[in-house]
């Protein structure tokens, strides 16, 4: 506004000929300037300071040329505290310093020459009739408030930031315990349903008789059970009453049984029998496995070492890769689906549950629908779009962060909340909720990026990274790659994402 009206009003007084035509050729840069940051700002998502430094040069110069018409005492400058002021708000200290600079040094040198004698005082309001060393005093004044401006502005903008992280810190942990007590409750339903019979208890089923119950899920049951023939144990599932009116349902579970049955992976859950009941109910015998999911270790420790962490990320990257090689995609990894085995006194994580997978193209069971788990699935997943082996990397990248910093990476209200959250913003900086090596923030912003190439190819990639990340050992170009996609999209931020 100033730089439109100033032509105007430079018009309409009797000022130097010479400044006249400087404030005229200044406001147009003024003008440029303005309209400049105006369409810069549009944009809040592609924002960045350093991208209006150049438009703020012109608005400077704009406002020089009214300084040396009006005067270097006179209000307009004064005025310039406000625009040090508004520079200063910015988050990049090394820009609001530079600005405030270039304003305090010009109206110095022009202070100095007018003072020395080597510019001549064209302006408006001058001080030609003023002693010099009063006209030091007005000058010194002025750069004084400059000063007082660009420091009180950095000040106000780091108690700013300060309250609103604090604020949006406080937020984030009531949302995130409550995803923890909703996870807990979960887990209490779950166990209240099992441990004893079931409705196919004692009845044999294909191989096995069936014993108590040890799983219930939202599709079917699970059943202890033993070898009619050789007495060897086995864990069979087989599908809720309610479920096989649900022809997608018995499909998805068919599917998964074919799936499982493809993957040889010590690192997958084994298959032992897929086959129909004489009431034509589908079940799947697979490996009875001891031991406990990766859900109920993070409920008894809420935080893994990094080095479990490690092995976790190890043992089921193989498994996925298995998956990968076979054309399958998991699409539900979680906690709940990553067992910790006990097997002839050793131990290790197998993948559970490919009740949603895709194999090859065969996803139209669930094409343009949502499946999967909310808060570990992926953005593109999240959209109901066509998903590939990257989701799996992006859902094992979100149960580390989970595993790690004893935070979920993403919680809401409501599932639609939490799906939100998913696809537009980007989680809190892991070593800020928990104390790992920054070189795991790196590893974690490419294994959840919103985009799926610009995450890890495969899950055997993740943990190569994470593993390396785990003892500070990434090299200068990994963290280049991961550094150079943390300032596209910082930690904490929305920056939105187009399809």
């Amino acid at each position: 506004m100033l730089s439109v009206l100033g032509p105007f009003v430079a018009l309409l007084t009797s000022g130097d000929v010479i400044a006249q035509r400087v404030v005229l050729v200044g406001s147009c840069f003024g003008v440029v300037g303005a309209v400049w940051i105006l369409a810069i700002i549009r944009d809040l998502a592609a924002y960045q300071q350093k991208r209006v430094i150049a438009p703020a040069l012109f608005i400077i110069a704009g406002a020089m040329s009214g300084v040396y018409y009006w005067g270097t005492a006179s209000p307009v400058a004064a005025m310039l505290v406000y625009g040090i002021y508004f520079f200063s708000l910015g988050s990049s200290r090394a820009v609001t310093t530079g600005m405030y600079l270039v304003i305090a040094v010009v109206h110095l040198i022009f202070g100095v020459g007018i003072v020395s004698g080597l510019l001549v005082d064209r302006g408006i309001i001058n001080m030609s009739g003023v002693r010099v060393q009063d006209q030091i005093a007005i000058i010194a004044i002025i750069e004084m408030l400059y000063l007082i401006a660009f420091i009180t502005a950095r000040k106000s903008q780091k108690v700013t930031l300060h309250a609103m992280n604090s604020l949006e810190q406080a937020v984030r942990g009531v949302a995130q315990r409550d995803a923890l007590l909703a996870e807990a409750r979960a887990e209490l339903d779950r166990a209240l349903k099992i441990g004893g019979p079931g409705r196919f208890s004692d009845q044999v089923i294909g191989s096995f008789r069936l014993g108590v119950l040890i799983g219930r899920g939202g599709m079917g049951e699970v059943y202890e059970a033993h070898g009619v023939a050789d007495n060897r144990e086995a864990a069979v599932k087989l599908l809720h009453q309610g479920t096989l009116a649900d022809p997608t349902s018995v499909q998805r579970f068919i599917r998964e049984a074919q799936t499982a049955a493809k993957l040889d992976c010590p690192y997958v859950v084994r298959v032992l029998e897929v086959g129909t009941t004489a009431g034509e109910i589908p079940f799947l015998a697979m490996e009875r496995l001891r031991g406990h999911d990766l859900a109920h270790q993070l409920r008894r420790q809420r935080r893994l070492q990094l080095v479990t962490a490690r092995t976790v990320c190890e043992q089921v990257a193989i498994g996925l890769e298995a998956a990968r090689a076979a054309g399958i995609v998991h699409r539900d990894l979680k906690p709940h689906n990553i067992f910790h085995a006990e097997e002839a006194g050793a131990r290790r994580w197998k993948i559970l549950d490919f009740g949603v997978s895709k194999s090859g193209g065969s996803g139209t069971l669930t094409q343009g629908h949502v499946v999967g788990t909310p808060a570990y699935m992926a953005p593109e997943q999240a959209r109901g779009e066509d998903v590939d082996h990257r989701a799996d990397v992006y859902s094992l990248a979100a149960i580390l962060y989970r595993s790690i910093t004893g935070h979920p990476a993403f919680t809401g209200k409501d599932v639609p909340t939490t799906l939100y959250e998913v696809v537009y913003r980007i989680p809190s900086q892991p070593s800020v909720l928990a104390p790992v090596p920054s070189d795991i923030d790196r590893v974690l912003a490419i294994g959840l990026a919103k985009d799926p190439k610009d995450r890890f190819e495969t899950a055997l990639d993740l943990a190569e990274w994470f593993g390396l990340a785990v003892e500070s050992r990434l090299s200068t170009e990994q963290r280049a790659r991961a550094d150079a996609l943390i300032d596209r999209h910082p930690w904490g931020t929305r920056p939105g994402v187009s399809k």
